[in-house]
């Protein structure tokens, strides 16, 4: 690993329907994000909403913000003057909420499968340096400004910027406030607070279930959010999104406007560092290594499991050495398919198992550098007595598999189909079945190609078989539409 920063650019691609931006560092491609117009996430967005029902069990309320699920709101997330935020306690729901009641809201995360929003009255307002937190008092740094010197130098102007407007509230200060000037961070600071009074002014005059702050669009987002002192260029494929992306780094980022081109060429943006290549394999459940070793991503529900493996990768050593090596290089790409994937929650790695304590903690420490990049928030924990790195990593919008994919319509999600031979075998019953339900001559079974070879060759005798214990006549045809575990029998 090396300490120099790698050189960053964002591409963003436009067409009707959808936006796509990618960040690439040293031309290899780090993480995607894509915005349709039809699925347009909702994640910042503020909402006057209604509570329609409140759980005292689960300490959490349901909340009709408007849209085809109610969002879910724990008591935890509630601002109030009962729930202090050093506070381990958490007040009752049932003190902070009751049905019927209107509330203010933020979404903290999109909708994911049959989940609901999950919304918090801590409203959070992002800006270039700076995210006011009017809700709060607590004035924090990001953990990736290292320089305690700096660390206070921010503090002290933020915490000085909002006692001079006599305010409660707190701000949390980006990691591009670094070495920004004391009057830079107060213009961000009066553009936050004045768009807090609209907010507000906005949600009074609103009916329920309405929006009352909508987030920027995503070309304006990775502005904001994405530039760093490491961007050298972005690249944009429209005209209309270009100059709208002009016009906001004048007013709001000046420095990034120099970054901006317009990407005019006849060779679509996103074949420029093989970007499509890149997000086809992010679907792959197997990801290759150079070494000829290779890691299976499994993605279910509750967690997401990373196997290493060795594969064709022999070594030129001794196996200690050649699974060390296999396990630095997977921790690398680990950390990269983590982002590009967008995979979050609850992530167990199977690293091929070290012998010397020395290889597991640098494993480790590979693993922790090659994350220090990601933009979503994560934690690590040691390697578990079994042998496993466990670790969690924020969750807000859904998985790059979930937003491009879908469950297959053959397997029904489960990832395998039976085999034909054990379709063979399901025909065989059914056939047994019909004849003692049913009074016929002739059966027809309609199967895919490869289970009628089968049957015309390996299970040739036992379809014989069959047909004379049955005392009826089967004939067989390929249906070439069907799957290969679908088949049908048509009694004649």
């Amino acid at each position: 690993m090396t300490d120099e920063s790698p050189k960053e650019e964002i591409l963003v691609n436009v067409t009707p329907s959808e936006v796509r931006a990618a960040l690439l560092e040293n031309g290899v491609l780090q993480e995607v994000f894509i915005e349709r117009v039809e699925r347009r996430g909702i994640i910042s967005n503020i909402y006057k909403g209604r509570v329609s029902r409140v759980l005292p069990g689960m300490q959490a309320a349901f909340i009709d913000i408007g849209l085809d699920r109610t969002a879910f709101l724990h008591a935890s997330d509630i601002a109030s003057p009962a729930h202090a935020e050093n506070s381990d306690e958490v007040p009752n729901i049932r003190e902070l909420l009751r049905d019927g009641d209107e509330v203010m809201v933020q979404v903290v995360k999109d909708p994911l499968g049959n989940k609901g929003a999950r919304l918090t009255t801590y409203i959070t307002l992002p800006s270039r340096y700076l995210v006011l937190l009017p809700r709060s008092n607590t004035v924090g740094v990001s953990a990736r400004i290292e320089e305690d010197e700096e660390r206070d130098r921010l503090r002290s102007i933020v915490e000085n910027l909002l006692e001079e407007q006599g305010l409660s509230s707190g701000a949390i200060v980006r990691t591009m406030a670094e070495g920004a000037s004391a009057e830079a961070i107060a213009a961000d600071l009066k553009y936050t607070l004045k768009l807090w009074e609209v907010v507000q002014q906005r949600c009074r005059g609103s009916s329920v279930k309405k929006m009352v702050h909508e987030d920027l669009s995503l070309p304006l987002r990775s502005l904001r959010d994405l530039v760093s002192a490491d961007v050298e260029r972005i690249l944009v494929d429209s005209e209309d999104v270009f100059e709208a992306m002009q016009e906001f780094a004048k007013t709001f980022i000046p420095d990034a406007e120099p970054m901006l081109e317009l990407y005019s060429r006849r060779r679509p943006i996103f074949d420029l560092h093989g970007i499509e290549d890149e997000i086809r394999k992010s679907l792959d459940r197997n990801i290759p290594l150079k070494s000829g070793g290779y890691l299976i991503f499994d993605q279910t529900e509750a967690m997401t499991t990373v196997d290493v493996n060795t594969g064709g990768y022999v070594g030129h050593r001794n196996l200690e050495e050649t699974i060390y090596r296999t396990n630095l290089e997977a921790a690398v790409a680990i950390a990269r398919q983590l982002r590009l994937r967008n995979l979050g929650g609850i992530i167990i790695i199977d690293f091929i198992d070290m012998d010397e304590i020395d290889h597991r903690e640098n494993v480790l420490q590979v693993l922790e550098q090659s994350l220090s990049r990601d933009h979503a928030r994560h934690q690590i924990t040691p390697v578990s007595p079994l042998g496993l790195v466990e670790m969690t990593r924020k969750r807000t919008r859904e998985s790059l598999q979930h937003v491009l994919g879908e469950d297959c319509p053959g397997c029904n999600g489960r990832g395998f189909v039976m085999t034909a031979e054990t379709v063979c075998f399901e025909i065989f019953r059914e056939i047994i079945r019909q004849s003692r339900q049913f009074d016929f001559e002739e059966a027809m079974v309609l199967a895919h190609q490869d289970v009628i070879d089968l049957l015309l060759d390996e299970q040739a005798g036992s379809l014989a078989e069959l047909a004379e214990q049955t005392g009826k006549s089967l004939k067989l045809q390929t249906e070439s539409l069907y799957l290969q575990d679908q088949f049908d029998v048509i009694l004649m």
